[in-house]
C-alpha cells in the first residue's frame, strides 16, 4: 500500500527583487515526500535549499504554487494557523541551533510542548534530554553548553513533541567533524525510533546518502540523484 504524502509542493515558484531586478530562486518546483520517508536536499550555495525548506514549513510564502502538509493546503491559513500547524506537526533543527539564550536547556525543550498545550511538558522534556545524553545539563543555559551540546538540546526540542515531520537545515554546519558525526548518529537514531518524516538540507553528500532519497536543487527545480558518493 502506498504511504500517504507528508509534504507536497506543486508548481512552486519563489521570486525576489535584487537591486530592482527579479531574481528567480525556485521555478515550477514539484516535490512529493511520503510519510516516514527520509530525504536529503543538496545543492550549491545559494541554490535555494533553505528557501525551499522555509516554504515547505510555512515560514515563507511562495510567489506561486502551493504546499500541502499531510494533505492540507497551507496557503489559506493565516500566520496563527500556520504556527498552530507547525506546533502540531513539525519539528526543526537548524545550523545555528536557535535556542533561546534566556531559557535553560530544560526550558528550551519544554517550550514547544507548552505551546502545544501539553500538561506533561516538563516530564517529556526531561525524558527527551535524557535520551540525548544531557540529563545532567537540565539547568544550564545555552552559553554554558558546547556547540554539540546545544545541537543535542535542539534535537531534543525537535523530537519531544513527536512531530510528524522534521526539517533539518545543515544540522552539522557549525560543528567539527567528530561532533557532527555524533549529532548525525543521534538524529538518525531518533528518526528511526519515531518514524518521523525527515527532510534534511545539507551540502554533505556523505551525509545525504544516508537518506532514502537524495534530491538536488538545480536552477530552481528538483533533480533526483542516484548512486552519488
Amino acid at each position: 500500500m502506498q504511504k500517504p504524502l507528508a509534504v507536497e509542493a506543486v508548481k512552486l515558484d519563489k521570486h525576489v527583487n535584487s537591486n530592482g531586478n527579479p531574481l528567480v530562486i525556485l521555478s515550477g518546483l514539484d516535490l512529493a515526500i511520503a510519510a516516514a520517508e527520509r530525504i536529503a536536499i543538496v545543492g550549491s550555495s545559494g541554490s535555494g535549499k533553505s528557501t525551499l525548506l522555509g516554504l515547505l514549513a510555512g515560514l515563507d510564502n511562495p510567489t506561486q504554487g502551493k504546499v500541502l502538509i499531510q494533505g492540507q493546503d497551507i496557503a489559506p491559513l493565516d500566520e496563527d494557523g500556520r504556527a498552530a500547524l507547525r506546533a502540531r506537526s513539525m519539528g526543526f533543527v537548524f545550523q545555528s541551533f536557535q535556542l533561546l539564550p534566556t531559557l535553560t536547556a530544560l526550558e528550551n525543550v519544554m517550550l514547544p510542548l507548552q505551546l502545544a498545550g501539553r500538561d506533561d511538558a516538563k516530564s517529556q522534556a526531561m525524558a527527551a534530554l535524557e535520551r540525548v545524553g544531557l540529563a545532567h545539563r537540565l539547568s544550564h543555559y545555552p552559553r554554558h553548553l558546547s556547540g554539540g551540546e546545544q545541537q543535542r538540546v535542539a534535537i531534543a526540542r525537535a523530537f519531544a513533541p513527536r512531530p510528524a515531520i522534521l526539517f533539518a537545515d545543515e544540522p552539522t554546519g557549525n560543528l567539527d567533524a567528530a561532533t557532527g558525526e555524533n549529532i548525525i548518529e543521534l538524529l538518525f537514531a531518533l528518526n528511526a525510533e519515531s518514524g518521523t518524516t525527515l527532510v534534511l538540507v545539507t551540502h554533505d553528500l556523505k551525509l545525504a546518502n544516508r537518506c532514502g532519497r537524495v534530491l538536488s536543487l538545480q536552477q530552481g527545480r528538483i533533480v533526483e540523484l542516484e548512486g552519488v558518493a
